[in-house]
């Protein structure tokens, strides 16, 4: 019993360039090839998108459900956003010289950070 099917396929010339350059560097021995693979990968993240809505955003949802007191208004969000930005950009500018001012880890960096906010507001 055959074990393939034989299809006959329209791309648009920037695909069928794109798979035709695949073999002809070398990559791939023929045309199929690539776009079996190119399935492939799109069947992977199909069901990684799957396995995330499933094992994470599904339980989420239904934890959230069960007690709406667990929800964040979008306030909190940018705060949030705006607290992890403060501390990636405190990161950034003592990179190599962070030991100079004692700081170590992501805690000493937030005490760094919160420290650097209460003076701008006390300015």
């Amino acid at each position: 019993m055959r074990t393939t099917q034989q299809l006959s396929i329209t791309l648009p010339n920037e695909m069928a360039n794109a798979v035709k350059a695949k073999v002809q560097a070398g990559e791939y021995a023929t045309e199929s090839e690539v776009i079996r693979d190119g399935l492939r990968a799109l069947m992977a993240r199909d069901r990684a998108v799957e396995s995330w809505l499933h094992h994470q955003v599904g339980p989420a949802y239904d934890a959230l459900k069960a007690d709406p007191s667990r929800a964040v208004t979008v306030d909190q969000v940018r705060a949030r956003l705006a607290s992890a930005h403060a501390i990636a950009q405190a990161q950034a500018a003592f990179a190599g010289t962070a030991q100079d001012f004692g700081v170590e880890n992501d805690e000493d960096v937030q005490k760094l950070v919160d420290e650097i906010r209460y003076e701008n507001k006390s300015s």
